[in-house]
């Protein structure tokens, strides 16, 4: 049965029909989109169709729906990610070139871990990741370097949101879970072996921000054959050290108007963005 709505926003509903899509589920007819987001097929029909009105869902000619294109030029605007992602991308190119398995980046939302970026090999270890994509913070490589420079509150909220087991190796109690944060603070990387699936092995480094701070996570996925990961360890160590350097750059080149971070236009060659600029304000 569907539930009420009773004291929930239009805003709310609109973002159920949303959250409906994943990677698995990217088109969806419309009595799927009602079971999926628990609503009636009256009130999916309703909302369907306004989100399809501005773009924000296509509808397919077998009568199938998926998510619009509006969205991805939503998420292109994003200063914070997708700047993160262009800048990070020469060097995970590079790590990518050395460890030739996966290689990804993947920033905090919530409890879980967002990935911004992924690389893979034709011969690669299986891997449960896709750009776009969500795992828990303590399932993943990831999520615990993430989790292990959060604040308290962040890995208490972890904790509570329960701790999900992919597997048996995957860390199921707030214990053992604080413990491993420990050690990856500690060692400065994580390794998380079989924590999704038994044949592949996590590794992980932070990425740090000019101030210092930690901005995101670069990590592998490798074979969970026992082999060392020192070498791994070390060429995203050194990759993401020059994620850092770049984002440094984009800093230094000057903050946005409102002093919130790098200018958009990191990345972009001067001649190209006063060109941008200037038809933004021609069609102003």
């Amino acid at each position: 049965m569907a539930r009420g709505s009773a004291g929930e926003s239009a805003l709310h509903r609109h973002l159920r029909v949303l959250d409906a899509f994943d990677a698995l589920r990217p088109f969806l007819t419309l009595g799927q989109i009602a079971a999926t987001a628990d609503m009636p097929m009256s009130t999916a029909h309703r909302i369907v169709g306004e989100l399809t009105a501005e773009g924000l869902l296509e509808r397919m000619p077998d009568r199938t729906y998926r998510l619009g294109m509006r969205l991805w030029e939503y998420a292109s605007r994003t200063p914070g990610a997708l700047g993160l992602r262009e800048v990070a991308r020469p060097w995970l190119e590079a790590a990518h070139a050395r460890i030739r398995q996966h290689v990804q980046l993947g920033v905090r939302a919530g409890s879980d871990v967002l990935f911004l970026e992924r690389m893979s090999a034709p011969q690669a270890v299986l891997n449960a990741t896709v750009i776009g994509g969500r795992i828990p913070l303590h399932a993943s490589s990831l999520g615990l370097v993430l989790l292990a420079h959060a604040p308290d509150e962040v890995v208490d909220e972890a904790i509570a949101a329960g701790l999900r087991a992919y597997t048996a190796s995957t860390i199921t109690t707030s214990s053992v879970l604080r413990t491993v944060l420990r050690r990856v603070r500690a060692d400065g990387f994580a390794v998380a072996a079989g924590h999704i699936h038994e044949e592949s092995r996590g590794v992980a480094v932070p990425v740090r921000g000019p101030d210092g701070t930690v901005y995101a996570a670069m990590g592998a996925v490798i074979a969970n054959d026992g082999s060392a990961e020192a070498a791994v360890v070390e060429t995203l160590r050194v990759a993401a050290a020059g994620i850092t350097r770049a984002l440094r750059a984009a800093y230094a080149s000057g903050v946005d108007d409102d002093g919130h971070g790098p200018r958009p236009d990191a990345g972009i060659s001067a001649r190209s963005w006063e060109y941008i600029a200037a038809l933004a304000a021609h069609h102003a």
